[in-house]
């Protein structure tokens, strides 16, 4: 799992395999979703994303195996 923040662009991008992506639905006008061949979700990303989410205070949590 990557989670990129591109401040420049404040884009936030969340990909959750590597996967190729096969198709990107657009969610609203700011949020796309990204699928591999089988419908599998391999990333969401947020345009505008210190204005829709509290970007800055990330925190990652481990979840065991």
């Amino acid at each position: 799992m990557k989670v990129k923040y591109f401040e420049d662009t404040d884009t936030l991008y969340i990909g959750f395999r590597d996967s190729n992506i096969a198709e990107s639905k657009d969610l609203d006008e700011n949020t796309i979703l990204d699928l591999d061949a089988d419908g599998n979700i391999c990333a969401i990303t947020f345009e505008h994303a210190s204005q829709r989410t509290d970007v800055h205070r990330l925190t990652v949590e481990g979840i065991a195996a």
